[in-house]
């Protein structure tokens, strides 16, 4: 027992007028200290002749009725310490008080309510705990790295609100070709994405492309369907390396010609049903769909597009990317004329249209598509060839070739990671103090069935990321075209933020 109890109890118990202070103590004390070191306080209160034995237990009952604690722990109070206060009732002869048998059993039976009490008081904490753990391991798991992440526990359902913003700004080195200079909102999107009883699901708007459903981009949900995943919805048919590469990372502020920028001009998202399966170092998917977007009128063409990938290297610093994919697009009534354009001096420069298919012709275009890339260390590089035929209703098909290669190294060090799943890279890792890249691009696209439809460009470029989620580019684009000898140059610099 302390020390201090001790003193302060003695003194108390031998002055008759604070013997009811005394008491009081002894119950409160008795309370607060859960039981520790009471049989000594107890004992030595019997020993003084200063206690009722039935006083105390009848208002130790009631002060644990009445107690509890904030922790929600059990009250140990010493079971000791109360039999010890029976014992004493029976063995020891208390001053003016005799213990009668009608008394001494009335003391049991208060005796063993208290016990219970304790024992329920000892259970009911002990079911808090468990319960209290288990409510924070169910809590909604909330994350932020500029966006908003918030999911179950298990994961089972999940919401995301992210977007980027691209800021461009131009300057051209003017030739035959009438161009002005010029700054805009390249993209400005907001993406809601998450997972809900066993679906994912994706909406995403681009407020540069408009604010109605001419800026709707991905508006999908997709399910695991046995070793794949099935998509429905609007999203990129399975096609061209460089477009299923997302924008934000990109070598260049522009995609190349064999993509939605020059072969399959204007048909970037379409709606229809895709399906996926992806292992880790290999992707097969196939899509059919409508020739329309959102933002299109309704017709009858259908597409079709398949897209294979292997990674027959892989390791920590070094992976090669082999693909094919096929592509056939059928302009039924009212589909709008399909072509293949070049903008061969950078967005907002010049343009050239390759080849056409006339609206509601009923004719086909198919494009067959080889890509290879491979990262080693800091170096990366990667190249796409494309061969299409477009459909004419009288003579025969254009036939279209497009083809790039383009490369960057990584200043800093650093790797480009490959993103199996997909079969596309992503952007090296963003260390302390940011990371640079230098950038380069040779692009070709021209009609061998038409004299002079060939445009040329070569793009030289720096990239610094100053974080995961700032990039700077700077390119400088110097293109050409056949047609009319037109050689226009263009300066573009892009502050990228992805949250």
């Amino acid at each position: 027992m302390p020390y201090c109890w001790t003193i302060r109890f003695k003194r108390a118990l031998h002055d008759r007028r604070h013997q009811s202070l005394a008491f009081e103590r002894l119950v409160s004390n008795s309370i607060a200290c859960r039981g520790e070191h009471l049989h000594g306080i107890i004992l030595m209160m019997l020993r003084v002749r200063a206690i009722d034995c039935h006083q105390f237990i009848t208002q130790m009952s009631q002060a644990i009725a009445h107690s509890s604690t904030p922790t929600g722990a059990p009250m140990r109070v010493s079971l000791l310490s109360l039999s010890l206060i029976l014992a004493a009732g029976i063995s020891q002869p208390l001053a003016a008080q005799s213990v009668s048998e009608a008394e001494l059993a009335e003391l049991k039976q208060q005796l063993a309510t208290l016990q219970a009490r304790i024992q329920a008081l000892e259970a009911q904490a002990a079911d808090a705990k468990p319960t209290a753990s288990t409510t924070a391991a169910n809590s909604p798991q909330v994350s932020t790295q500029g966006g908003v992440k918030v999911s179950t526990a298990e994961k089972d359902f999940k919401f995301s609100l992210s977007g980027r913003m691209h800021w461009d700004a131009y300057a051209f080195d003017r030739d035959i070709a009438p161009v002005t200079g010029t700054s805009e909102l390249r993209r400005a999107r907001l993406i809601l994405q998450g997972k809900a009883y066993g679906w994912e699901y994706k909406l995403e708007q681009d407020f540069a492309a408009g604010s109605n459903l001419d800026g709707l981009r991905d508006a999908y949900i997709a399910t695991q369907v046995g070793p794949g995943k099935l998509t429905i919805g609007q999203f990129k048919p399975y096609r061209s390396m460089d477009e299923l590469t997302s924008s934000n990372e990109l070598l260049m502020t522009e995609r190349a010609y064999a993509s939605a920028t020059g072969v399959f001009n204007g048909r970037q998202f379409q709606q229809g049903v895709g399906y996926l399966i992806g292992g880790e170092d290999y992707t097969l998917g196939a899509s059919v769909f409508n020739l329309r977007n959102t933002a299109s009128s309704r017709n009858e063409g259908l597409g079709v597009a398949a897209r294979t990938t292997w990674a027959p290297l892989r390791s920590d610093d070094t992976t090669v990317h082999l693909g094919l994919s096929l592509s056939h697009e059928n302009s039924n009534h009212k589909t709008p004329g399909l072509s293949a354009r070049a903008n061969y001096a950078g967005r907002r420069g010049p343009s050239l249209t390759i080849a056409t298919t006339p609206e509601g012709s009923g004719q086909s275009v198919n494009v067959v598509g080889l890509e290879a890339a491979a990262a080693m260390g800091s170096a990366f590089v990667q190249a796409e060839y494309m061969q299409a035929r477009y459909g004419q209703p009288m003579g025969r098909d254009q036939r279209v070739d497009a083809w790039y290669v383009q490369g960057s190294w990584l200043l800093n060090g650093g790797h480009k990671p490959y993103k199996a799943e997909a079969g596309v890279f992503g952007s090296a890792k963003v260390e302390s103090g940011g990371q640079w890249e230098l950038v380069a691009r040779h692009d070709q696209i021209r009609n061998r069935d038409l004299a002079d439809r060939q445009a040329r460009s070569t793009t030289f470029g720096v990239n610094y990321y100053a974080n995961p989620a700032l990039r700077f580019m700077l390119n400088y684009t110097r293109g050409d075209n056949q047609l009319n000898g037109d050689n226009t140059g263009q300066y573009a610099l892009r502050t990228q933020f992805v949250f």
